[in-house]
């Protein structure tokens, strides 16, 4: 099953200036992770304009039909957090329920959960 990787673009990080920075860091950080996943199994991406977590930024969910959604912040808008991220959704995507063991988990996410929202309920 495919996981998707909502990332915010509209996030801005402390000490982000519109009169020198042309893009907001969510942006730059989206851009690495569509590089990051553009070979990902399982993997997509796309862009969505505030999270809400302003505190927190860069933010990005993690997401799949009938699995456990992750919503982590405070990334660097860099290479090596984007690697982190798409590499945690594969294993995310691999998993039967979305839950991913501490010790798969890559060096760059540890820290960044802010929170875990659990599947709805199925209604027949």
């Amino acid at each position: 099953m495919t996981t998707t990787i909502t990332i915010c673009d509209t996030c801005k990080r402390e000490g982000w200036d519109a009169e020198t920075q042309s893009q907001t860091d969510g942006e730059l950080l989206a851009e690495a992770i569509e590089s990051a996943a553009l070979n990902a199994t399982d993997v997509q991406t796309r862009r969505h304009s505030c999270l809400m977590g302003c505190n927190q930024g860069c933010n990005i969910a993690i997401q799949a039909e009938g699995k456990l959604t992750y919503v982590m912040g405070r990334f660097e808008p860099d290479a090596d957090s984007a690697q982190g991220i798409v590499e945690y959704a594969e294993k995310h995507a691999a998993s039967e329920k979305g839950q991913v063991p501490f010790r798969e988990w890559p060096q760059a996410v540890k820290g960044h959960f802010v929170s875990r929202i659990p599947t709805l309920p199925t209604t027949e």
